[in-house]
């Protein structure tokens, strides 16, 4: 007999899914202890479970895979294959119509694409001032973020946004974004925007060592930085960054204030939930599942504890957006489930983080 955990750990299911399906009848427990409730699973049930993960990898409906599952140990399998065969020609439906919708779509894209590269205009040199304090710490607000995915080489930089007298540092791998701004003076022109590649920004980065004020230049693809007798400079990256202004506008969510140290503990010590594959880019990760609980706090649930109001996130991104608001005190923005979850400074709207959130298994 297997527990519920060792029966997580072998099938690929997590816990609360093996008590999902309990619920739903389709992976009952072998045997419950009638004192505990804790849930015992049979040797032959470890195959049905493992097929039960499988089925879910493949978005099989659950009203199928209770079929499957009833007829899976069988002498007559005939219904288990049709079943499967049904849910394959409604995948490559399913696939045939993406890939109509998506050449719609890129078609779309190229009409808009090519006006726009002829309408694009950058004035020839920028020069502006910018306190090193600012910048730096505008950096290392938004470092955490950068993506490393070599088939999205436009999030492998920070984006250097020059508007006014404000400069917003940006950086976004997809499942998490930072922003930043520092104050300029010494330009007034139009909006200009610059992708800097990471090596070149923690190079500029490591310039920013005291609270002169730097000098900022960019001309054309070029890009420097420049404090006193030293200089960090090279190419920006020749790639369009996505408007990060459109992805920013969050729906109200429930603002909560957070003591940082006493949260980062309840973090690293309180409960996480091994995803099968997290949904985001298929790699395994610990989710943390967060609530506002009855005292107005910020809570992490236990295993089990999942409401309708409850985020999941994943926990080392989390960590990471803590670490960067460099404040013992945060607030946290809490909205639906499937909205971003926004980490905010109590000082300032211009700085903050988002992580976007888990399907949590069920």
């Amino acid at each position: 007999m297997r527990s519920i955990g060792e029966m997580a750990r072998d099938s690929g299911l997590s816990v609360s899914a093996l008590r999902f399906y309990d619920s739903a009848g389709v992976l009952v427990p072998a045997w419950v202890d009638p004192q505990s409730g804790y849930r015992w699973y049979g040797p032959e049930q470890l195959e049905e479970a493992r097929v039960l993960a499988r089925l879910r990898r493949a978005g099989m409906p659950l009203a199928d895979i209770r079929l499957v599952l009833a007829g899976w140990s069988g002498a007559d399998t005939g219904l288990v294959r049709k079943l499967l065969e049904a849910h394959l020609r409604r995948l490559e439906l399913g696939l045939s119509g993406a890939r109509s919708e998506f050449s719609t779509i890129r078609a779309l894209l190229e009409c808009r694409e090519n006006p726009m590269t002829s309408l694009r205009t950058t004035p020839a040199t920028v020069r502006l001032a910018v306190a090193a304090s600012e910048l730096a710490a505008a950096l290392d607000s938004v470092r955490f973020a950068v993506g490393s995915d070599p088939e999205l080489p436009m999030l492998g930089g920070v984006l250097f946004d020059i508007e006014g007298e404000a400069l917003d540092v940006v950086a976004t791998d997809r499942y998490r974004m930072a922003v930043a701004r520092a104050g300029t003076t010494g330009y007034d022109g139009p909006r200009v925007q610059v992708v800097v590649p990471s090596p070149l920004a923690d190079a500029m980065r490591a310039l920013l060592s005291d609270d002169a004020s730097v000098r900022l230049t960019v001309d054309g693809d070029r890009v420097a930085l420049e404090t006193g007798d030293r200089q960090a400079a090279g190419r920006s990256l020749d790639h369009d960054f996505p408007d990060y202004r459109r992805l920013v506008r969050l729906p109200a969510g429930r603002r909560v204030p957070v003591d940082v140290p006493a949260f980062r503990e309840a973090l690293e010590t309180g409960p996480v939930r091994a995803s099968e594959v997290r949904e985001q880019d298929g790699v395994s990760c610990e989710l943390s599942v967060l609530k506002v609980a009855a005292d107005g706090a910020v809570a992490v649930c236990e295993d089990g504890d999942d409401g309708q109001d409850r985020v999941a996130v994943n926990r080392a991104y989390l960590l990471d957006a803590l670490a960067a608001g460099a404040r013992d005190r945060l607030v946290l923005e809490l909205g639906a489930p499937t909205a971003p979850l926004a980490i905010r400074r109590t000082d300032t709207e211009d700085t903050f983080s988002m992580l976007m959130p888990v399907r949590l298994e069920n």
